[in-house]
């Protein structure tokens, strides 16, 4: 192999490897939000927020939906139990969730229940 086919296909491997690198993660995610009512007290919000956080299973990209709330598991320091209503969305791959984001399923619900709660947090994963 000559000096010149040597740099060509060492640039060529090279172009791979970064193209490789740079497309999008492809590993499944889980979006887990965690929800406190403005009324925590209140059952009737507490069930209105977990109609309206139904309604996102009809995303294409949300392949598993669980809502839930609070178990009643032993109480130990590092359980947090302060929150109302939580989600868990299961997707493909980043760009599932990016789609749900902006869906706009997902836009009337944060317009439609938002009013509901006054502190959301959500945690993002991926498979390792």
């Amino acid at each position: 192999m000559n000096r010149k086919s040597f740099l060509t296909t060492a640039t060529l491997i090279g172009a791979a490897g970064i193209s490789s690198a740079m497309q999008t993660d492809t590993k499944p995610l889980l979006h887990h939000v965690f929800f406190w009512l403005k009324n925590p007290g209140s059952e009737a919000d507490k069930l209105e927020l977990i109609k309206g956080l139904k309604t996102l299973s009809a995303i294409p990209t949300v392949r598993q939906l669980h809502v839930g709330v609070l178990a009643s598991t032993e109480k130990r320091e590092v359980v947090d139990t302060s929150w109302d209503v939580s989600e868990l969305m299961f997707f493909d791959d980043a760009a599932g969730q990016k789609v749900y984001q902006d869906h706009p399923v997902h836009e009337a619900f944060v317009k439609t229940y938002g009013h509901l709660w006054k502190k959301v947090i959500v945690y993002d994963s991926i498979d390792v």
